[in-house]
């Protein structure tokens, strides 16, 4: 075999082997699609076109399912409209006190309250002092109070008016969840938010409420967990500290077969009834929150 074949032999196993050069027999990469950033209502520009609500992408709106549920077990007088029949009131009432529980862990505040303190009781190594009933009774009124703001914009735009037969229960509701959605985009992401966007495939909004419920509610609830694990991190740090130099002191003195946790747990308990560590943890929960 001479030279000339092994140089033609050697030039087509590096072409087949090698990628091909950008811009050589292929197409260029498409770029990645960024949707436009979340501007709240209150901050959208005067005389901005609203951006369409449905999508091929998009789930059933409530105002859907209850008109199902009214149609299918009410009869329409005349072809005349009509508010929906008492049963299916009581059917969508006993539904939304089923979904109550799932609604307060994963649209409001508390899955960061409750994670921070269960956080905290971790970090003091005290097994289950504070209970747990109280550790998750002060997470629930923690985020009343956190939340008193939006449920109050609640109650004026969508309980009242209904109440008060201006609106039908459909407005009311999807008046409701657009102001959850206002406070759950307020305090997600931008990252989180684009994410859940891109993988929804749904239209860019530009304002809270045209993002569905179905990706601001995810959106939500990770970026609440990575924010709650953030804070209980920083909180474990002071702690690990005195472990560390119990530890080390132990250690020095030959008591090796000493548990440091249960010489550490005093200072630990001290320290933080010293600073006054209930008042500066409520206090930084509740700032969190814009």
């Amino acid at each position: 075999m001479n030279a000339k074949m092994i140089i033609l032999i050697v030039c087509g196993a590096a072409a087949l082997l090698l990628p091909p050069a950008a811009g050589i027999g292929q197409e260029p990469a498409a770029e990645p699609r960024s949707p436009a950033p979340i501007v709240p209502p209150s901050l959208a520009p005067a005389g901005s076109a609203p951006a369409p609500k449905a999508s091929p992408n998009s789930l059933p709106e409530i105002g859907d399912v209850l008109a199902v549920m009214n149609k299918a077990t009410s009869a329409q007088a005349g072809g005349a409209a009509q508010d929906y029949s008492g049963p299916v009131k009581l059917a969508i009432v006993f539904t939304g006190l089923a979904l109550l529980p799932a609604a307060l862990v994963m649209m409001t505040s508390f899955t960061r309250i409750v994670i921070v303190l269960s956080f905290v009781r971790r970090a003091l190594t005290t097994q289950n002092i504070p209970p747990t009933v109280a550790i998750v009774g002060l997470a629930l009124f923690l985020t009343l109070f956190t939340m008193a703001p939006t449920f109050s914009k609640v109650n004026e735009d969508a309980v009242k008016p209904y109440l008060a037969d201006q609106v039908t229960f459909q407005a009311a509701v999807d008046k409701g969840i657009d102001d959850l959605k206002e406070f759950m985009v307020r305090q997600t992401r931008q990252s989180d938010l684009t994410f859940f966007i891109d993988l929804a495939k749904v239209p860019a909004p530009k304002a809270a409420a045209d993002i569905p419920a179905h990706v601001a509610i995810p959106a939500f609830a990770v970026s609440e967990f990575r924010t709650s694990f953030e804070m209980g991190c920083l909180l474990f740090i002071p702690f690990l500290l005195i472990d560390l130099v119990i530890s080390g002191i132990l250690l020095s003195a030959g008591m090796m077969m000493l548990p440091p946790s249960i010489i550490s747990l005093p200072f630990k308990i001290i320290l933080f009834v010293l600073v006054d560590g209930w008042r500066l943890l409520a206090q930084s929960l509740v700032t969190s929150f814009n």
